[in-house]
């Protein structure tokens, strides 16, 4: 991987940003079932970490055990500058975490859920006050704050449910597949907070199957398979693990679909389709290459598709067969 670019002192020494979380050799079993066989991770404080993986892969239980929800078996872990084992209340103290199934209590209102949480960090009745109309209006809830909660959407329920962990100003979240059964349009909006709470420095750990959802938030991924980090990088230096970019031909003559294959080298030819396939990694001057070659001879396809490897790739590369909607290739007619 390329190295990476870190901040330099006055006197030009390198130095790493601070970590917000840390694992060495975190292993967790239920029974004879290893969960997680042994990971380590790092992540810079004021970053976007994903974790992606498929069902059963153990991402809940990396998330709940950095999160003190459950104990590991062993590891050398710390959150927000403390020891995991030796200080789990100093690390409550610094971390939010939003899990699958929302803790909102629907039985009440969205400002009563706030009230709630603010009393449970133990902030004055004013202040609690304070900080509930705040983030209420910061998460565009004001008009349905004293509606029941039952009658939210599923948007709506998302963002209460992360205002609610916001109450006590963590510096770290913990957030669960957050944007689960969400509409794209709610989606998006969940991906613009959690963008703002980067931008203010807050450390992000995202747990997600959404292959799109990492691509477009997180610093560094990391991919877990079978209880073990298979890769991890950025989104750009793990889709460079993978093979597979392509340039496609499709052609309706079939006089030029074979001149086409005689002009051009290293085809895979589908004979029925009448398309010409070349391995590609997805550059300008490789594709200015192969329409100079056609050009030459004087033929025209009728269409062209480009491809190259996304993070889809990448999962099913790492993981194997798994329900994972693929990208279109971008078309050219």
């Amino acid at each position: 991987m390329p190295p990476s670019v870190m901040p330099t002192s006055s006197k030009g020494e390198s130095h790493p940003p601070p970590t917000a979380v840390s694992a060495v050799g975190l292993r967790k079993s239920y029974g004879e079932k290893i969960v997680l066989d042994g990971i380590d991770l790092r992540i810079p404080a004021g970053s976007v970490f994903a974790l992606l993986g498929p069902n059963g892969a153990g991402k809940t239980t990396a998330v709940k055990i950095l999160s003190t929800l459950v104990t590991a078996d062993a590891g050398d872990l710390h959150v927000g500058g403390h020891d995991l084992a030796a200080a789990p209340q100093a690390v409550r103290a610094v971390i939010g975490v939003t899990g699958q199934f929302s803790a909102v209590d629907g039985l009440i209102t969205g400002e009563e859920n706030m009230l709630l949480m603010a009393d449970l960090h133990h902030l004055p009745k004013q202040e609690g006050r304070r900080v509930a109309a705040e983030l209420l209006e910061r998460f565009d809830l004001v008009e349905a704050a004293r509606k029941p909660a039952s009658t939210y959407s599923g948007g709506m329920k998302r963002r209460l449910d992360l205002a609610m962990t916001l109450v006590g100003n963590p510096r770290i979240i913990f957030l669960d597949e957050p944007t689960t059964g969400l509409d794209p349009r709610s989606r998006h909006t969940m991906w613009g907070i959690i963008r703002g709470l980067v931008s203010s420095g807050v450390t992000v750990f995202l747990t997600t199957q959404y292959l799109e959802e990492a691509d477009e938030l997180a610093d560094r991924i990391a991919v877990l398979h079978d209880g073990r980090i298979a890769a991890e990088g950025t989104a750009e230096e793990l889709k460079r693990l993978v093979p597979g970019g392509r340039i496609r031909l499709r052609f309706t003559d079939p006089v030029a679909y074979r001149s086409a294959a005689e002009a051009l080298r290293e085809v895979t030819r589908d004979d029925e389709a009448l398309s010409l396939t070349i391995p590609s990694d997805g550059s300008q001057r490789e594709l200015r290459s192969v329409l100079d070659r056609l050009d030459s001879a004087g033929i025209e396809a009728d269409e062209l598709t480009v491809h190259t490897p996304d993070l889809d790739d990448v999962f099913f590369a790492l993981t194997g067969p798994a329900n994972v909607p693929h990208q279109p290739e971008e078309t050219v007619r």
